[in-house]
């Protein structure tokens, strides 16, 4: 599960977004001049140290963008030009934001959210009262395979292709930048508040 904590973050998440988006490769011939939000959904890191956001933005042109950032208490080891920015939190001190599709962490998470037919994390409000439900307006689900068994990403290589990025390890991962109605039959699918009906957002190569 997720557990959100009334804080203050500076950069905002949008603002980050809106600063960065507009230079990558997946980006090109996409209209970033404006971005807005649309939804979002969370995996669950099971050792409890990343936290793993992924972004659905509308943008200028009517298109929809796919962002997954990935939140760490520490720089990751190696991580090179993979940072985006650091944040400030003012419960959770100073945060680590990277390209979520760089981070071994997100990709095992999401191959396992595919291929055990998984979703998106629960998220709760952190109250004085204890954690109290949250209703999330993205909702995503893996078509699962249960014959093949769940890869790792230690030595990961992500490749931009046009709107696509891909992620190779064990396997390959293909997350669509801009969700679309594929047929791909191992895959995750979503839908967000406009988008009624599942889109595929990424797909096992």
């Amino acid at each position: 599960m997720a557990v959100h904590v009334s804080a203050t973050i500076v950069p905002g998440k949008l603002e980050l977004l809106r600063a960065w988006i507009p230079d990558q490769p997946w980006a090109v011939g996409v209209d970033t001049s404006s971005l807005t939000r649309l939804g979002s959904y969370r995996f669950d890191d099971p050792a409890g140290e990343v936290g793993m956001e992924t972004h659905l933005l509308g943008t200028a042109d009517g298109r929809v963008l796919q962002v997954p950032l990935t939140y760490r208490g520490a720089p990751r080891e190696a991580a090179g030009s993979t940072l985006i920015t650091t944040m400030t939190h003012t419960v959770l001190g100073q945060r680590w934001i990277y390209d979520g599709c760089t981070d071994h962490v997100y990709a095992t998470a999401l191959a396992a959210t595919i291929l055990t037919g998984g979703r998106e994390a629960d998220l709760y409000w952190s109250t004085e009262d204890g954690l109290i439900l949250q209703r999330g307006d993205t909702h995503v689900q893996g078509s699962s395979s249960p014959s093949r068994d769940l890869p790792t990403f230690d030595r990961l290589v992500v490749i931009n292709q046009d709107t696509t990025t891909q992620m190779r390890g064990d396997t390959t991962l293909i997350l669509y930048r801009t969700p679309n109605q594929g047929t791909e039959s191992v895959g995750l699918t979503g839908i967000w508040p406009g988008q009624a009906v599942p889109l595929l957002l990424a797909a096992i190569g």
